[in-house]
């Protein structure tokens, strides 16, 4: 671990706030770092044994930021972004994704307290009563950890985009992604 990693693991409060047009660099960054290539095997979330190419891109998440019913939320400790997560709301339910903890800052308890102030924000600002999310089947690891969490498989299933790149270079044939559900109640 890198000492900057060190000093943001160590000391200071999370803050909490809505990005910007002018996050999207950094937050894509962050996403990468997170889920693919070699980089993203310092943390447990890594897709670089199923997937290739990239998680998302600078235009996915501009859609994110700007989206009417989205919050993209960054996650701060001493002015460094250490993590971030979507937020949508779709009426009584809020959807919950681009999840992504800094690699070397993962499995320190960061991921609990982000997701739980995504579900209070969810429920305390706009009523909602589940959050949904939807993660690639393969991870049973990551279900697992959401489950821990309170989330339930559904078994709802739906493809991956196969074909399309901006969402990776699959390695295998079988991927799909499974609907997740936590009442927010």
């Amino acid at each position: 671990m890198d000492t900057a990693d060190a000093t943001v693991r160590a000391t200071g409060p999370l803050t909490f706030r809505t990005a910007t047009e002018a996050d999207v660099e950094a937050l894509v960054a962050l996403i990468e770092s997170a889920y693919r290539g070699d980089a993203s095997r310092a943390g447990w979330t890594t897709e670089a044994d199923i997937l290739d190419g990239q998680r998302t891109d600078p235009e996915g998440v501009a859609d994110v930021v700007g989206a009417e019913n989205s919050r993209m939320v960054i996650v701060e400790r001493n002015g460094e972004l250490i993590a971030c997560c979507q937020l949508e709301h779709r009426g009584d339910h809020a959807y919950f994704g681009m999840f992504a903890v800094r690699p070397a800052l993962q499995g320190g308890g960061l991921g609990k307290v982000i997701i739980a102030e995504a579900e209070r924000f969810a429920r305390a600002e706009w009523g909602a009563k589940e959050m949904h999310m939807t993660v690639i089947s393969a991870r049973e690891e990551l279900i697992a950890w959401y489950e821990r969490r309170g989330y339930a498989r559904t078994g709802r299933m739906t493809p991956f985009p196969y074909g399309d790149e901006r969402f990776g270079v699959p390695r295998r044939a079988d991927l799909e992604f499974e609907l997740l559900i936590k009442p927010l109640v």
